[in-house]
């Protein structure tokens, strides 16, 4: 039986009431923490850039889905788009391995809800299949598909749309696994834009959004779609990682090794390969206490260090690109403290960009993708300055009271009313029974 009939297998029994609870409470965190940070989002000036071009693209509707930072209603489609760029404001989305698929398929599940293609009592079902039919390939293929040059989030984004769509629709196995093949031919994302300092990685999750739900939305209507799309010789897993596709072992994970369950948070506006630098230069900040380092040395994963855009001492121009960078991230901590997108959107701060060049990236295998070391040698001491961050992904894999105090410290900065967060905090617990409305109350209080 092919991968996409396995999965499809997969997405049609997955029933709440047969998960486990820490899997549906992680779901429900994901939720919080993806309108939350939407919420949070309102200043920065990529949702603007969508919605207008998806008025043009899809028209403004007097029925429809709301455009949530704005009230404008378009379509289904259009407001997945302009959406997810909104989830996707801060960088501070949630993280599953190296994609972000919270920011895909939430704009997207919200949508359709509001425009009735399903249920909220649905949303949570919808959104584990996205996590878990995405987070299954994520896993074993990111690290081979980031190589050459692909973004996990749309790569592998645009299938787990496709899943969570026929979930919310409660499409037949065929007309799942037909979807799935369909997302698997429609899937894409390059990594430059991160290298360029570029917005593009801004609506990639939302191209992911529209294309999952065209391929579900082909697939249910009919679409006669390749059984063997991701196992084939020509298919997904041959063409985009360049290796066989070995489909029991793949299968043998799923409802085993929850993906949702690895999903991590990021307390900071940065990369989510940044944010335990960040963790550390707040460390070395206080130390310093006013003191200038000299030069400063971080030891990080290779992995972390070869990533498009992240050794990069500019100049910038967007906060696409101070936030990838590692040289600006630290230097505006270790000056500063906890960065802000106000700070970090700062391209000319004199300070920041004298320190940036004396700080030098260094690949470090003994060091895991979430650890570090930042050495910094500072005038008038004898010794290095050395802090070091030796965490895993349990560091970031808050729970939902951690979420909540985290959207509402980016409230206090944003100048979110603290009613929205209580409507949106009021929804996640009350799934599935929750109620759309309040989403929509939440986020009326920015408009």
């Amino acid at each position: 039986m092919s991968l996409a009939m396995r999965l499809a297998e997969f997405v049609c029994e997955l029933k709440l009431e047969t998960l486990p609870e820490e899997v549906v409470e992680k779901a429900r965190t994901c939720v919080l923490n993806g309108y939350g940070i939407a919420l949070g989002s309102h200043t920065t000036p990529f949702f603007p850039v969508a919605a207008q071009a998806v008025l043009a693209m899809d028209g403004e509707r007097e029925l429809g889905s709301t455009l949530l930072a704005s009230g404008h209603k378009s379509t289904v489609a259009g407001a997945a788009l302009a959406n997810a760029a909104l989830f996707h404001g801060r960088a501070q989305e949630d993280t599953c391995g190296v994609a972000h698929f919270g920011a895909v398929l939430l704009p997207l599940l919200t949508a359709m809800m509001e425009n009735n293609e399903g249920s909220v009592e649905q949303l949570l079902p919808a959104l584990i299949a996205g996590y878990e039919v995405g987070g299954l390939l994520e896993t074993a293929y990111s690290a081979k598909t980031t190589a050459k040059g692909l973004r996990a989030s749309p790569l592998y984004g645009t299938i787990a749309a496709a899943a969570a769509v026929a979930k919310m629709r409660d499409l037949k196995v065929e007309q799942t696994a037909a979807a799935l093949s369909n997302a698997a031919s429609f899937t894409g994302g390059i990594l430059q834009s991160f290298g360029d300092g570029t917005d593009e990685w801004r609506y990639q999750v939302g191209i992911a959004a529209r294309n999952g739900l065209a391929a579900a939305t082909l697939a249910e209507a009919g679409s006669i779609s390749a059984h063997a799309a991701f196992e084939g010789r020509s298919g997904f897993v041959r063409t985009y990682v360049g290796e066989e596709c070995d489909v029991s072992a793949l299968v043998a994970q799923l409802g085993k090794e929850w993906s949702i369950s690895k999903v991590t948070f990021k307390p900071y506006p940065v990369c989510a390969l940044n944010q335990t630098p960040v963790i550390a230069a707040l460390a070395m900040h206080k130390q310093l206490d006013g003191a200038q380092p000299q030069a400063v040395r971080i030891r990080m994963n290779p992995t972390c260090v070869g990533y498009a855009g992240m050794d990069n001492i500019g100049p910038f121009s967007s906060l696409s690109g101070t936030l990838m960078s590692i040289q600006f991230c630290v230097a505006t901590t270790l000056l500063y403290g906890e960065p802000s997108v106000e700070r970090m959107s700062d391209f000319s701060d004199s300070a920041v960009m004298a320190l940036m060049p004396c700080i030098q990236p260094i690949a470090d295998p003994a060091y895991d993708l979430l650890s570090c070391c930042i050495e910094a040698e500072v005038e008038g001491k004898d010794q290095a300055l050395v802090q070091e961050c030796l965490v895993d992904h349990t560091e970031y894999s808050y729970d939902r009271s951690q979420v909540s105090t985290l959207i509402r410290r980016i409230g206090v900065e944003t100048g979110v009313p603290e009613q929205a967060y209580e409507y949106l905090e009021r929804f996640a617990e009350t799934l599935p029974q929750a109620k759309l409305n309040d989403v929509l109350s939440a986020f009326k209080t920015i408009q």
